[in-house]
């Protein structure tokens, strides 16, 4: 039990998890302003604004900061990995996506030209990446959350 009560108690962890479900719930909000749908693929799924991966990496980053010490070497550790993921997701990740968007394009004029039909299952998925505003949001509100819950707790 007193694991269960280490776990419930870590702000770090805590700041992470908090940052990353904001920032699906709002990817979710906005889905549904802009198709007027609900979908679970942007509650859970990658890409859209804001970024969650840079939310729950700049919170975490954050909250290390400020329970371990800004010259901490954990410190340093999770700064080093907010960078490495919010730059993967503005670049590798962002490129993958339109990469994924050509080949859907060519398979489409490809089912055109040959008469046959490929499952949607097969089709690459696109919203990959984030743009650099999209990593900046999700910075921002990860950075908002660890403020926050490092003032509140």
């Amino acid at each position: 039990m007193d694991y269960l009560m280490q776990l419930l108690s870590n702000k770090i962890l805590f700041a992470g998890l908090i940052s990353w479900i904001i920032a699906q719930v709002f990817k979710a909000i906005n889905n549904i302003i802009i198709t007027g749908k609900f979908s679970f693929e942007r509650l859970f799924g990658d890409g859209g604004m804001p970024s969650g991966h840079s939310a729950t990496v700049s919170a975490v980053m954050l909250s290390v900061g400020f329970e371990c010490g800004f010259d901490s070497a954990i410190f340093a550790l999770a700064a080093i990995l907010a960078i490495i993921v919010m730059h993967d997701a503005m670049n590798v990740r962002l490129e993958s996506g339109k990469q994924a968007h050509l080949l859907n394009i060519m398979t489409e004029h490809l089912e055109r030209l040959t008469g046959t039909d490929i499952d949607n299952d097969e089709k690459l998925k696109e919203l990959l990446g984030h743009t650099p505003t999209q990593v900046a949001a999700g910075c921002a509100l990860g950075l908002v959350v660890a403020i926050v819950i490092h003032l509140v707790g």
